[in-house]
């Protein structure tokens, strides 16, 4: 079954302020299930995402952001796969450019185990991204003899991952790209998010377009995030890129689920990496 997911939701109207737990329930209410799916066995161990809450909180970190996956099966609405996001107390107080923020997603209809990630959410263009594994260990805990205190340990551990992440941001910002560097990041980049530069709805050159002011620089992190942007939340139009049969191409579509959003952030994330290994090396 091809699943639809909420584009609604995400972060509050403060992004600095934690979310209240009226507006998760909004957002998400499958975060609150009281008891799982039918189709759970009797090994599955339930405890609402809810659940973590306090845990987090005690550690500092509180619920800026979340959404679910809308589902075509009515008797999953409730319990499918929802995206908690977390920032810090301390970087909500002082906030600066880029702030870390720890991802979880969840179901309680036994879709998805309790996935933890490391994200940054960039103030300038409102967009959350999922950092690639390799920069830190993803860790993914399954719905048997499960505790909420499995989450806080593992959140702990990629809190301690962070300070690294943060670096590399630094030096990503530091590191300026060719214009033939930049172009190559732009057509890794439409492989990756359309398979094929013949397939894609627009040429790679359209993806390092700004949207922004701001954003018009050379540096590694700038051309990432446009890319970034670009890519997840599209819009763009190409209107000298043709079918096969002649007709133009559409307006590039936005990813808006959470398992595509996740995935393609974390592969943009390796290409960029790469390069600026390739770069300093």
């Amino acid at each position: 079954m091809r699943h639809q997911y909420k584009t609604l939701g995400g972060y509050g109207d403060s992004l600095h302020r934690p979310l209240e737990i009226d507006e998760l329930r909004g957002f998400a209410p499958s975060i609150f299930a009281e008891n799982p799916h039918d189709r759970t066995s009797s090994r599955y161990s339930f405890l609402p995402t809810s659940s973590i809450l306090t845990g987090m909180a005690d550690q500092g970190w509180v619920p800026v952001a979340a959404q679910e996956q809308l589902v075509r099966d009515e008797s999953r609405a409730g319990f499918q796969k929802h995206m908690l996001r977390f920032a810090h107390r301390d970087d909500l107080q002082s906030p600066g450019a880029e702030r870390p923020e720890i991802v979880i997603v969840n179901s309680h209809d036994r879709s998805s185990a309790y996935q933890l990630h490391a994200g940054i959410f960039r103030f300038m263009c409102l967009n959350g991204l999922v950092v690639c594994d390799e920069t830190f260990k993803r860790i993914s805990i399954t719905h048997l003899n499960f505790d909420p205190s499995k989450v806080i340990e593992a959140s702990v551990e990629i809190a301690d991952g962070i300070p690294a992440i943060m670096d590399g941001l630094q030096e990503m910002k530091a590191l300026t790209l060719t214009d033939g560097e930049r172009e190559a990041f732009a057509e890794s980049a439409a492989i990756l998010r359309y398979g094929s530069l013949e397939s894609a709805p627009v040429r790679p050159f359209k993806l390092l377009e700004p949207k922004r002011y701001e954003d018009s620089g050379k540096d590694a992190w700038r051309t990432f995030n446009t890319v970034q942007e670009n890519c997840v939340r599209g819009g763009q139009k190409d209107y000298a890129k043709r079918k096969a049969d002649g007709k133009g191409m559409p307006k590039s579509r936005a990813v808006t689920g959470i398992d595509g959003n996740v995935a393609l952030n974390k592969a943009l994330w390796h290409l960029a990496g790469r390069m600026a290994e390739l770069k300093q090396g």
